[in-house]
């Protein structure tokens, strides 16, 4: 299983799903008589950069969380230019870790629709979930589970920005478990409270597995996916 998960550049694509990204935004000119199109690149050039700087934010904010994200780490790991981040980001730090948690919540997603497609019912699918992210938090030696739930413990609570995203990607994910349990026949209330119950499961055994640093609560998740999800 991959260990990391990562915004890819322009014409590659993650290891792990296939998110079906937009294109970017159109650049703004943020100073009189400078085209900074120009200068900071909108096309490929610009692309590839404003994705390094939202693959680094992902990868701090994953391990260290919104508070321990720092703009300059964020800088030094894509290695990129300082005028960069406020071009593709004028929201400054914000704005930037919206979009990296956007782009993970996106990822997953793509995960979920993967790993639906290969299993024969819901609990397999929820126990493919865990499998994938069991294996991705033992290899990363306990220091990523969940992409979004480290910033979203912390600052959701505070912050519009990083609430407004964790409320959209985890409703998401519950949209999709509960639109496979609506499809094999289970009542859409039921399916909508039951996928709930399944992220919660799968949310609170990443928490436990990485404040642990020990993958027991994953395996013991997975082994209650059945009667989690047993239809009466």
């Amino acid at each position: 299983m991959p260990s990391t998960l990562r915004t890819p550049a322009p014409g590659t694509e993650p290891s792990w799903a296939c998110p079906r990204r937009g294109a970017p935004g159109r650049a703004r000119h943020c100073q009189r008589y400078v085209d900074w199109s120009t200068v900071l690149g909108v096309g490929t050039k610009g692309a590839a950069t404003r994705a390094r700087l939202i693959d680094g934010a992902r990868e701090l904010v994953e391990t260290h969380g919104y508070s321990g994200t720092g703009l300059n780490q964020v800088l030094a790991l894509s290695k990129a230019p300082r005028g960069s981040l406020y071009f593709h980001f004028p929201g400054g730090k914000d704005e930037l870790v919206a979009a990296a948690l956007e782009a993970a919540g996106a990822e997953i997603g793509a995960l979920v629709e993967a790993v639906s497609a290969d299993a024969s019912d819901a609990v397999e699918l929820v126990q493919g979930l865990i499998d994938v992210f069991a294996a991705r938090m033992e290899e990363s030696a306990f220091t990523k589970g969940c992409p979004l739930a480290i910033t979203g413990l912390e600052a959701a609570a505070t912050n519009d920005a990083v609430y407004t995203v964790c409320r959209t990607v985890y409703s998401s994910w519950q949209a999709a478990l509960a639109e496979r349990l609506t499809a094999e026949g289970r009542d859409p209330a039921d399916a909508e409270a039951d996928a709930w119950s399944a992220l919660s499961l799968i949310e609170g055994a990443l928490l436990l597995a990485r404040s642990t640093r020990s993958r027991a609560p994953m395996d013991q998740a997975r082994s209650r996916v059945a009667r989690l999800l047993a239809r009466d």
